[in-house]
């Protein structure tokens, strides 16, 4: 059996806030809330975001479609969100090319650097 990561716990300042947020973005359906408040990405993995007041920002990277990314990448634009293309300028406003592919990188409501790639690194 490949070992799956299954879920991580997605600090948050506000958990239902963040779990919508991302949900909206990725165009993703967020789950029922109790404790935590989950979005499931794929069949194996899920967010689980919960209430914290003290976090460091973490980096989330997502391999996607092509498809996937330009719905998404709308979605940040249209949001207005700042974004850029390596985690050293996150709101220089471009995409980059590594691998041959399309890759964004761009902040969450808490801080967190969220990644988008079309070629896994």
């Amino acid at each position: 059996m490949a070992i799956t990561l299954n879920h991580t716990i997605v600090p948050a300042r506000d958990k239902a806030a963040s779990a919508r947020f991302f949900a909206k973005l990725f165009g993703l359906k967020r789950g029922r809330s109790g404790y935590f408040a989950p979005v499931k990405v794929n069949k194996t993995l899920t967010l689980l975001f919960d209430d914290d007041s003290k976090f460091e920002s973490h980096h989330y990277a997502f391999h996607v479609s092509e498809r996937e990314f330009a719905a998404i990448f709308g979605r940040i634009k249209k949001a207005k969100l700042a974004y850029g293309s390596a985690p050293w300028s996150l709101d220089d406003g471009k995409l980059n090319d590594w691998g041959g592919g399309r890759g964004v990188y761009f902040k969450d409501i808490n801080g967190h650097v969220l990644e988008l790639m079309t070629v896994p690194q």
